[in-house]
């Protein structure tokens, strides 16, 4: 496996050089894993489905599929893993319940980089545990990208699939798609033949919506968080958009500020909608959403979801702003 992205390496994007991609890394991951198993952290985005695919299609029942639910996934993405990958696909899928675990360890922590790792840490616990009750483990696959290794190696920020595990686990990184682009992923996935809605899906962060729960993560604020996502992301859809924008989602910051309901006053958080375009995440631009599409999403997220009384539209490119807020 490369470890680094050659400097003359021609982009992905055409179905015959992404034949060409899958083809050696099927021989690649035959000779590095051999008869060996493989435990896969399998959330349903882009990256970790396009490896589980590509797995699949190397070693077969040798992999082991493992979504933990840490609490911090888009609402109803738990069910709609298990529906795809188990019902579905026929994975040898494992479904682990950490929801308390991984918010009582997150509990008062406000620095963003602590709450990165804290969430890579559980997540190489939960699977060096959930790999003690397998035999024949040797091998951790990651959704690892190229920007993954590019930011953290600039000091942007973490990220819990770049970091490498630690001394005393005794598993071997498997990461297939680790020199690729995201745009270069989802031209892969779609020659493996996954779902449209799968390869196409909005990328999501590792850490999840802790990332957009700036501050001390609270139940609350969190259930905030997903709950203006499913409503941003039903808008998106019903206005045609599903697809055609590469990633929207929304932040509740902690901080709160006076509003009005029922003739009272109201002392509730913001919620900030960020909707951008990019190719290679290294640099994003701004969807610019139509003035009716915003006016129904502030009339839907301040009446349907407990907490926000304010809906803030951001309109900052990258750079000089990252994609996430923390």
């Amino acid at each position: 496996m490369l470890e680094r992205r050659p400097e003359n390496m021609e982009r992905i994007a055409t179905p015959e050089q992404a034949k060409a991609y899958i083809e050696e890394q099927l021989a690649a991951l035959r000779a590095q894993i051999g008869d060996k198993k493989v435990l896969l952290a399998l959330s349903g985005g882009v990256d970790s489905s396009v490896v589980a695919a590509l797995l699949i299609k190397a070693i077969g029942k040798q992999l082991v599929c493992v979504h933990v639910n840490h609490g911090l996934l888009r609402k109803g993405e738990p069910e709609q893993v298990i529906q795809v990958f188990r019902d579905e696909m026929d994975a040898n899928l494992i479904y682990v319940d950490a929801v308390d675990r991984f918010l009582d360890k997150l509990a008062g922590v406000t620095d963003p980089e602590q709450k990165r790792m804290i969430i890579g840490k559980e997540f190489i616990d939960v699977f060096a545990e959930e790999a003690h009750k397998l035999e024949g483990i040797e091998f951790l696959a990651q959704g690892t990208i190229w920007p993954d290794i590019l930011e953290s190696e600039a000091g942007i920020k973490a990220h819990h699939n770049a970091g490498g595990l630690p001394e005393d686990l005794n598993f071997e990184l498997v990461e297939p798609v680790r020199i690729l682009f995201k745009d270069e992923v989802r031209v892969v996935g779609k020659e493996l033949g996954l779902p449209d809605n799968m390869v196409y899906r909005q990328p999501f962060p590792g850490p999840g919506l802790g990332v957009r729960c700036p501050g001390a993560i609270t139940r609350d604020r969190l259930e905030a968080v997903r709950e203006s996502d499913a409503i941003l992301r039903e808008e998106f859809a019903a206005a045609g958009l599903e697809g055609k924008v590469w990633q929207y989602f929304t932040v509740v910051p902690d901080f709160k500020s006076t509003g009005v309901k029922d003739g009272k006053r109201t002392f509730d958080w913001p919620c900030i909608i960020r909707a951008i375009n990019t190719t290679d995440v290294m640099e994003v631009t701004v969807e610019h959403l139509p003035d009716e599409m915003i006016d129904r999403l502030v009339q839907r997220i301040t009446t349907e979801v407990q907490g926000i009384n304010r809906v803030l539209y951001d309109y900052t490119p990258k750079p000089p702003a990252t994609v996430e807020y923390e």
